[in-house]
């Protein structure tokens, strides 16, 4: 009775591990669960990202030409200027009378340049001409003398010792008559005109010194160097403004300039004219650009180079100095196939792989990718447009394994006052609701 007993309960036993083992293999063959997303095709960019700060296209320091109070000023910060515009005045009455002072001056030089030219003859120049007077007579009594002695000794009746002595004589007051109307020559053209040219001097400086000062009455007038927007001011009315020290900073906003510090890998595919997308660090809203200066020589700290990219900016909503991001466009690829970035999967040898299901069965291919744009990446290898990659699941799946494509479903919230067997009915429709994808 006992041996019988034993030889049920052995084959019971038998018959229980026996079903326990079917089970566990019927599970271990079941398709594993998967969600798949289809390859598609679709243009891409090539982008290069950088960080960098918000300058002002022009910027002026506006700096007074003399030092002096400040008497008034006629902008202040965030006012709009244009070039040339009056934005302050320092106290100038002292270089307005100055200036007046120097303009009389002028008055009085012009006036002796005057009196000098039509000045009388100075008594040197009236010594000479009666030189000039006396040697004449002199000159024209020795050839008078000569030419009788001359004549008489034609007729015999002169000894020639006489003529000869006549001769040195007239020769004599001949070069005494033109040495001195050489020296009247040399004081009317010497003499006169020095003291004129001297006159002349004079009105010059006079008109010099007066320039001068009409021009530091015009420094105190301080204008602006371009059109823009005041961005400083530091002093106020009463103040001293100092020479060289800026009294305003005008910004020329209108166009902005990120300058980016680009990793010098990078750097090598970016070109003038690029376009980029700048976006502000504190919000999401984006700006189009243009890529206008790349620098030609690399930081040897940072291995960066600089990178310029100007931005029209028509409501100024962008500021100097606010840190920005920006994607420059450096390449774009058209009918690229695009994979999620959920569907790449460690592959062999450290590279990626994707799980393409055909027929529900995974087949795991390895894949070259290339651009990432948002969450979807270019797959340059691997795999056709149109076919269908696992997204959700494929961890663990082998490769040529079968698998059962599930559609994704958003979670159901339960009641919070639901429990005990409540809960089984909306556990079995969540259940339900995991339908195998029609191929």
């Amino acid at each position: 009775m006992g041996k019988k007993y034993l030889g049920v309960a052995a084959i019971a036993g038998w018959m229980i591990l026996s079903g326990c083992s079917r089970h566990e293999a019927a599970e271990t063959e079941a398709p594993a669960p998967v969600q798949v997303a289809a390859v598609t095709e679709d243009t891409v960019n090539r982008t290069v990202n950088a960080d960098g700060t918000l300058f002002p296209e022009a910027q002026w320091n506006v700096m007074p030409n003399i030092t002096a109070p400040v008497q008034k000023f006629l902008a202040n910060r965030g006012d709009h200027v244009k070039e040339g515009q009056l934005l302050a005045v320092l106290e100038n009455q002292g270089l307005i009378a100055t200036a007046a002072a120097n303009k009389s001056q002028i008055d009085q030089a012009q006036a002796n340049l005057v009196l000098t030219e039509q000045a009388s003859i100075p008594e040197s120049i009236v010594k000479a001409q009666t030189d000039v007077a006396s040697d004449k007579e002199q000159f024209d009594a020795a050839q008078r003398l000569y030419d009788s002695r001359k004549q008489l000794l034609e007729q015999g009746a002169l000894a020639r010792k006489l003529v000869d002595d006549a001769a040195v004589q007239l020769a004599s007051a001949k070069s005494q008559y033109e040495t001195a109307q050489e020296h009247l020559r040399t004081l009317q053209s010497a003499g006169k005109q020095s003291q004129i040219e001297a006159a002349k001097a004079q009105v010059e400086s006079a008109k010099s010194q007066y320039n001068s000062s009409e021009a530091q009455v015009r420094y105190s007038e301080v204008r602006s160097l371009g059109t823009g927007v005041v961005s400083d001011r530091p002093l106020y009315p009463g103040d001293i403004a100092t020479q060289g020290i800026p009294l305003f900073v005008v910004m020329d906003i209108s166009r902005v300039v990120a300058r980016l510090n680009v990793p010098q890998a990078e750097a090598s595919t970016i070109k003038l004219g690029q376009p980029a997308t700048v976006t502000l660090a504190d919000s999401n809203d984006q700006f189009k650009g243009t890529v206008t200066t790349v620098s030609p020589a690399t930081d040897p700290q940072s291995a960066t180079l600089q990178v310029w990219v100007t931005i029209p900016n028509p409501g100024e909503k962008l500021k100097p100095g606010a840190s920005v991001h920006a994607a420059i466009i450096t390449e774009t690829i058209k009918n690229a196939l695009l994979v999620p970035v959920a569907a790449i999967l460690p592959g062999e040898e450290g590279g990626q792989a994707v799980l393409v299901v055909i027929n529900g069965v995974a087949h795991k291919r390895p894949v070259q990718l290339g651009v990432r744009q948002g969450d979807k990446v270019q797959a340059l290898t691997g795999v056709a447009p149109r076919e269908d990659v696992v997204t959700v699941g494929g961890m663990g799946v082998d490769d040529k394994a079968k698998v059962k494509v599930v559609e994704a479903t958003a979670p159901e919230a339960d009641d919070e006052d639901d429990t005990g067997d409540d809960n089984a009915p909306n556990a079995q429709k969540k259940a339900d609701t995991a339908a195998p994808k029609k191929k």
